[in-house]
């Protein structure tokens, strides 16, 4: 146990009196007759250097740990406004070194009620400058944090407490923590609960009588004075009276992230403080960022894309406002952030919004604004070819005339469409800068961005750089660079991470130009899935190559010609297992959810589509007699085909509602079809698997016109 509990925390240490780093400055506090010696315990190394024998040796950029950044940030940027968080009661404004000292308060006043190295801390919170502080708290002391958002279900949020072994809980607000309150909290232990915003009085009593609950203020007091009383115990170290620190290690776990799903065996990826300074370390070449950048934040914070990026930004002196989906448009023009880091339906919904503006202007200002967006692209066109970033999986080098060619005719229209390009410029997107920000880039990942809306921004001059990675890879594998932004690609793969193309069938490496599996190797590919070897094991080879599961290529190298600056990057086609992503970046496995509807009478076959758009949908073969004789019961069918049809589709419409009502995600448009799925017509495999690919492919236009 910690050498002090909540109760001779308060005893011993005066309460507001911060312990700065070296100790100075401090009271020391009142000597006891007796000391209990605690159990192990770990600190980040750089950031709780005095805290271990030999600690202050340490190299200032020396990163083990994640949370050693902090200390590197607030010596760098001490006064430097790091947070602003404008929508939480009360309202938050940090600067780097006021953050630094909260985390190790939180850290600290966690110790102080007994969190012990590895053990795993449930934090379901949303995005706040009290969830970043709770997330590298938890990590400073050597604990594991386990993540989730509110919006998740109660019975997802109850398996992964469940799973991960979590040993206590640390919630968003009083009013998240009243819904879990009947449904998931009589069903855990937990040690004690932690509550991020709000009072402690509004919480459900008859959910908490038994267990002990800590506002964040109690939890930061407690760190207070635990770190005071810690800085005065420097002849009980020595005696080996008192606790001794262990450094945490680059291979310790930091953090468990439960892949999205909807029920069935969770998979809790294990990334470790390694894979996450891989990122931190290697993210500036996409993000040049600089002192005093701005950044709009408002992605889920335990999505391991706005977590990593979060991480390495600090490291850099910006400022992060946080905001929401409510508050986007107005912070934007507000803020005007610098760079924006989120999902491609952000950039979609940005891109429906300036449309409609456009629509709702006079019919004149309509017309011209709209023909000079076309021209900005027709010369953006021209630009890729005498630019050297015309996309390309061709290995054979273009003819030089032909090149010469229409390198000399794009410069032509390039010429003349300069002057209007311009003219565009300073008559619409201008003002359409002004009202959104976003000056230096915007960066796009956790889902593909659709080509109209990247065409749409370059041509606007609103830079928006693509990437790609995944949970399993912390997450950023490759992404657009600033220099090199090629559309329709995810760029370059980051430093020191390997990218290869396998053939899907053989395993065998393909050449570039060729369309097969991506594989990942490097230190951002995970530790592997908690307590699940068999799944690990299918996702990662003996050669430590992590298969993604999503189709690919690699543009192949030229010299010269108008792909001369694409060699190297990926560009990828679709995902080659089940796992749908949705335009928010969040991942929905379908077979969970065909197995629920296929419970129905009324459906004979279902797949389930979505890949990279808003929400689910399905191709749905019906039950005829079943379905037919449904309607018949609910309706007097005179015969009328269309009536029929219409009444069916309803039927299946209630069908799906009714059996996905538990279900994390609910089936939106659907597509009914006659033919069924079949062996013979090549849609299912000789194991009687649905080939989704083909279904897609042979329904395509379908799909397109379902979601439209």
């Amino acid at each position: 146990r910690p050498s002090m509990g909540a109760s001779s925390a308060r005893r011993r240490g005066g309460a507001g009196r911060v312990c700065v780093p070296r100790c100075a400055g401090a009271t020391p506090p009142p000597q006891t007759s007796a000391v209990q010696v605690p159990a192990r315990r770990k600190c980040s190394p750089l950031l709780d250097s005095a805290l271990l024998p030999g600690g202050s040796e340490l190299a200032v950029h020396e990163w083990k740990a994640v949370p050693d950044i902090w200390r590197t940030a607030a010596e760098k940027y001490a006064d430097l406004v790091a947070l602003v968080d404008p929508y939480h009661d009360p309202p938050s404004k940090l600067t780097y070194k006021q953050l630094e000292q909260q985390i190790l308060d939180f850290s600290h006043g966690l110790r102080a009620i007994g969190v012990a190295p590895d053990e795993k801390l449930a934090l379901f919170a949303d995005n706040s400058c009290r969830w970043l502080v709770a997330d590298q708290g938890i990590m400073a002391t050597g604990a594991i944090n386990v993540v989730r958002g509110t919006k998740s279900s109660d019975e997802e949020l109850f398996q992964i407490y469940s799973h991960s072994e979590s040993i206590a809980l640390v919630v968003d607000s009083p009013q998240f923590f009243n819904r879990l309150a009947e449904s998931f909290i009589s069903r855990i232990n937990a040690r004690f609960i932690v509550l991020l915003w709000g009072d402690k009085s509004s919480l459900n009593s008859k959910a908490v009588m038994d267990i002990p609950v800590y506002d964040y203020n109690d939890i930061t007091e407690l760190g207070r004075e635990n770190r005071n009383a810690l800085c005065y115990s420097s002849e009980l170290f020595e005696q080996g009276q008192q606790g001794v620190f262990e450094a945490i290690g680059p291979e310790d776990v930091a953090t468990l992230i439960y892949t999205s799903g909807t029920g069935g065996t969770p998979k809790g990826v294990m990334l470790t403080h390694r894979n996450l300074l891989h990122q931190i370390n290697n993210l500036w070449d996409i993000v040049p960022a600089v002192p005093g950048d701005r950044f709009l934040s408002m992605l889920p914070p335990w999505h391991a894309y706005e977590r990593s990026t979060e991480y390495f930004i600090f490291t850099h002196g910006i400022q992060q406002v946080y905001t929401t989906v409510k508050h986007l448009k107005a912070d934007l023009q507000h803020h005007q952030p610098h760079y924006i880091i989120s999902v491609p339906l952000v950039y979609e919904t940005l891109y429906s919004s300036i449309q409609r503006q456009i629509s709702a202007s006079p019919p004149a200002r309509k017309t011209v604004a709209l023909a000079l967006i076309k021209i900005s692209l027709l010369f953006m066109e021209a630009k890729k070819i005498y630019e050297g970033t015309v996309l390309s999986n061709s290995p054979v080098k273009p003819s030089f005339i032909f090149y010469m060619f229409n390198y000399l005719r794009a410069r032509i229209v390039a010429a003349l469409l300069w002057p209007l390009h311009n003219l565009a410029k300073m008559l619409v997107y201008k003002k359409i800068h002004s009202s959104i920000g976003i000056s230096k880039a915007g960066i796009s990942g956790g889902g593909s961005l659709p080509m109209h809306v990247d065409k749409f921004f370059e041509a606007i001059g609103i830079k928006v750089q693509n990437g790609y990675g995944l949970t399993e890879t912390s997450p950023v594998v490759a992404a657009r660079r600033p220099f090199c932004n090629v559309l329709g690609t995810v760029g370059h793969p980051i430093k020191h991470t390997e990218i290869k193309i396998v053939d899907i069938e053989t395993g065998e490496v393909l050449p570039d130009g060729s369309k097969g599996i991506v594989k990942i190797k490097g230190p951002p590919v995970m530790k592997g899935y908690y307590k699940n070897p068999s799944a690990t094991n299918n996702a990662l080879d003996q050669e430590g190559w992590f298969n993604t599961g999503d189709i690919g290529w690699i543009a192949p190298h030229h010299a010269t010609g108008p792909s001369r600056k694409c060699g190297g990057i990926l560009v990828l086609e679709g995902r080659a297992k089940d796992t749908i992503v949705l335009a928010t970046g969040e991942n929905v496995e379908p077979a969970e959810l065909e197995e629920i509807a296929s419970r129905s009478s009324l459906i004979d076959q279902i797949m389930v589509i979505g890949q990279d758009r808003r929400r689910l949908g399905a191709i749905v073969v019906p039950n005829n007699n079943e379905a037919l004789a449904a309607a018949k019961r609910k309706s007097s069918l005179d015969g009328n085909n269309d009536e029929a049809k219409d009444t069916v589709m309803n039927l299946l419409y209630d069908e799906l509602r009714t059996w996905m009502a538990g279900c994390s995600f609910q089936i939106g448009p659907i597509l009914v079809v006659e033919e069924p799925f079949t062996i013979d017509n090549g849609l299912m495999t000789p194991t009687m698997k649905i080939r989704r690919d083909r279904v897609a492919a042979k329904y395509q236009s379908e799909i397109e016109a379902l979601y439209k």
